[in-house]
């Protein structure tokens, strides 16, 4: 074990956090972040308009006169879901421009006019993300190196207000930028593609996403988060930009079919992450903290850091368990830590394509504590039943390990005395 630790840290460690840091990558996660309360109060908008629950649909009924009082939920799902792919090829861009140390603002501006250039206007919602995102980081590496060319800017005269003079000095560059990408509608136009983010979604996006929903990939995503994090990582944040590619038209195809009377096209998501796998934190520790508590209180480090790690792990937060107990390089926690998701994966997938628990169609807050957060997210007492479920496997499963642990630490406090 630790030859395989030693060659991690000189061989995966470094490429990995180069991965990690890489600037376009940063960027696309730190967009996604921005968005997260938009897309948690669109998915509640969508819920609330289509919670099964029959009493409370005719009281709403009755109350506002027919079924008027679901365009509160549609009119907050158009101003998040609605716009998405508008809000991200911004903050994209903007984000990017500035790890160049450019004007991010500027940047956004011009990724937004290019993306309305290429037809944007037919994809703002999430059905668009993969265009939104592929137009930003281009039109953002051509602003910058079309702005940074001397001869390119617009030299204005002194005495020109500042606002004016900086405005009209990236005249260029702008009309560059933006006239490639309506170049490029115009030529796809003349070969019949009138709708670009359409097309795109049903050729390269649909299609990928269908391989993201496989259980394969659920799998990967579950083991990858564990395995950087097993070294010092922060494995979430590495996955986020491919995870939030996959989540947000995933969440938007379900409740759409929800709507429709139909079944949820997708399984795999953010959410079937968080709330049915990820049960306080990467690596299901919620079911670690408990237990220890069952059978680790021989060990008083151990009880100290569980009890600093409890209330915290409740929401799903486990830093400190994961670098106090540790998890982090620790040999012994290693199998579990990696097992664990991938086994709640396999529960949950084969329990949702069996149609014994919903999909999920709404993105609660991360933070939510597991069990109720299931709940929410499939919108079934089943889903908070299946988190539960899910809670007791990965007790069972660390438990073994628990208990090698603490046996390894007093050999250990017996040998040094």
């Amino acid at each position: 074990m630790n030859n395989f630790v030693n060659w991690m840290e000189k061989y995966f460690i470094p490429v990995a956090s180069k991965i990690g840091a890489q600037r376009h990558f940063v960027a696309i996660r730190d967009s996604f972040m921005v968005t997260m309360p938009l897309m948690i109060i669109g998915t509640l908008g969508a819920m609330l308009n289509n919670l099964p629950i029959d009493a409370f649909n005719e009281f709403m009924d009755r109350l506002f006169g027919g079924e008027t009082w679901k365009a509160f939920g549609v009119k907050v799902w158009d101003g998040t879901f609605g716009v998405l792919s508008v809000i991200i090829v911004f903050l994209v861009a903007y984000h990017l421009a500035r790890s160049y140390g450019k004007d991010g603002i500027s940047a956004g501006i011009v990724s937004l006019g290019s993306f309305f250039a290429l037809g944007g206007a037919k994809g703002m919602s999430a059905k668009g993300l993969f265009v939104a995102l592929l137009v930003s980081v281009v039109s953002c590496e051509m602003y910058i190196r079309f702005s940074s060319n001397e001869r390119l800017v617009v030299k204005m005269p002194e005495g020109m207000p500042p606002a004016v003079s900086k405005s009209l000095a990236d005249l260029f560059p702008v009309m560059v930028v933006i006239g490639f990408f309506g170049l490029v509608a115009a030529v796809s136009s003349r070969f019949g593609v009138t709708d670009i983010i359409g097309s795109f979604y049903e050729l390269v996006q649909q299609p990928f996403m269908a391989i993201a929903n496989t259980y394969p990939s659920a799998l990967l995503l579950a083991f990858i988060t564990p395995f950087v994090w097993f070294f010092g990582l922060h494995g979430s944040g590495l996955i986020e930009p491919l995870v939030q590619m996959i989540n947000a038209p995933a969440i938007e195809a379900n409740v759409k079919a929800i709507e429709a009377g139909e079944m949820a096209p997708y399984i795999v998501n953010k959410p079937f992450i968080d709330s049915f796998v990820n049960l306080g934190g990467t690596g299901a520790t919620l079911g670690l903290i408990i237990a220890v508590f069952l059978v680790g209180r021989n060990s008083d480090a151990f009880m100290m850091i569980n009890k600093l790690s409890f209330g915290s792990g409740i929401f799903n937060i486990n830093e400190s368990l994961l670098f106090g107990l540790p998890i982090v390089l620790n040999p012994i926690m290693f199998v579990p830590f990696i097992l664990v998701p991938s086994v709640l994966v396999t529960v949950t997938y084969l329990a949702m394509v069996s149609g014994l628990v919903p999909a999920v169609v709404v993105m609660p807050p991360w933070t939510v504590p597991p069990i109720l957060s299931g709940i929410i997210a499939t919108k079934s007492l089943m889903g908070g039943v299946l988190a539960a479920v899910n809670l007791l496997i990965s007790i069972v499963i660390y438990i073994p390990f628990v208990k090698m642990a603490v046996m390894r630490q007093e050999k250990t406090v017996a040998s040094s005395d």
